[in-house]
Formats: C-alpha cells, structure tokens, sequence
C-alpha cells in the first residue's frame, strides 16, 4: 500500500510491548518500520500490565521502562513513553492510542507497531474495530514465522519480516538462567542493568520453542 505524506500531519509508530527485556531485534523493526512507512518518531511504550501475560510472571514495570530507556538513547527518533505504566489496570491498546492522541493531538496517523504472533489474536482485544479505525496495525515477525492477516482488511494492516526478529526476549532470558552470554543480543546498557539487578536468574531456562515472545 503506497502512502501519500501530508507535511501538516506527524507520522507516529507506536511501538507496544513488555519489553522483557528490550533487544536488538526490537530496535532493527522499529528503524524498518519507521523507513518503511517514513514515519517521525518511533515511541516505545512498555506495558504496564500486560492482560494477555496474566498467568506469566514479568518484571517490574520499572525495570522494563528502564532498559527501553537505555536502549533508545542514542537514536533519536526513538522516545520511551509511561502512557501505559501510569495508568492502573490492565494495559489495553486501545486505552493506549487514546491516551496518545489526547497527548499529541488530532493531527497525527498513528502506526501501532507489535508482534505478529500478538496480532494474530487482535479479534480477541478489547473495542478492537475502535484500534483499527486509530491507527495502521504493523505486524512484525521473524524469519520463517508464517504471516498471516488475523481477518482484517489489508488497507488496515502491514506484516514485515525482520531477520534480526530471530531474537526474542523470551530466548534472552532463557540464557540469563543458563548462564549464557547476551552480549549483541541486547544493547550493553541493558546487559549491565540485567546483570546489576540480577534480573532473569529465575527465569525458564528450557521455554517452550514454539510460545517464543517477539516483544
């Protein structure tokens, strides 16, 4: 789908997800997404409590704004947003993009940027019709994952391959417990708030290879 660019109007991608941790790979897709779709700014948004991972254990809040913090800095079209771990409850995109438009204002397209394995179950979000009308869906995915529209129109969702997606946060963590080294996985700031808050020790060290979380 081409994109006609209106100078009065910011391109936004929004870039949604746990981020536990944040990895190279989440940083290769969103400077491809952002190419792709000649967006202004690329915000990162970890989930202040993930609905879909409520039987799963995630790290504090802090600790995963942090890392995105460290991980974005030196790229600036990349900014971290607390939209999401301000707001109490259950983090739902579409409280998300509704907070952001009220941020930004009305003049903005918004581009919502997430996994496309979490994409693949946009029907089962909550007022999932009022995220499709807010903003384009971006599903990312790595190498060889099979993509597929989860049964939207194809003017209201793109899905792109992103080799360095072969990185996943899930596998990041399985090394922490093993012992394995993460270094080039993650940026180095991240390692080392990882390895200073001895984050992960007590994660999964054998996951399941076919529950793996992009972001």
């Amino acid at each position: 789908m081409v994109y006609t660019l209106d100078p009065r109007t910011k391109r936004l991608g929004i870039m949604g997800g746990t981020f536990d941790p944040i990895h190279n790979g989440h940083l290769v897709a969103a400077s491809e997404v952002a190419h792709r779709f000649a967006l202004d700014q690329v915000l990162f948004v970890p989930t202040g409590q993930p609905w879909q991972k409520e039987d799963h254990k995630v790290s504090e809040a802090e600790h995963r704004y942090l890392m995105t913090v460290i991980a974005t800095a030196a790229d600036a079209r990349f900014e971290v947003s607390r939209v999401d771990i301000e707001r109490p409850g259950p983090t739902f995109t579409v409280d998300t993009l509704t907070d952001l438009r009220k941020q930004y204002g009305e003049d903005l397209e918004m581009f919502f940027i997430t996994g496309a394995d979490a994409l693949s179950n946009i029907l089962t979000w909550r007022d999932h019709e009022q995220v499709v009308e807010m903003a384009h869906l971006v599903g990312v995915t790595r190498p060889g994952h099979n993509l597929q529209n989860p049964g939207l129109p194809s003017e209201a969702i793109t899905l792109i391959e992103i080799p360095a997606l072969a990185i996943s946060s899930t596998d990041v963590r399985a090394r922490v417990a093993r012992g394995e080294p993460i270094r080039y996985l993650v940026p180095d700031g991240v390692a080392f708030h990882i390895q200073k808050h001895n984050l992960y020790l007590d994660a999964n060290p054998n996951p399941d290879p076919t529950i793996v979380g992009i972001l």
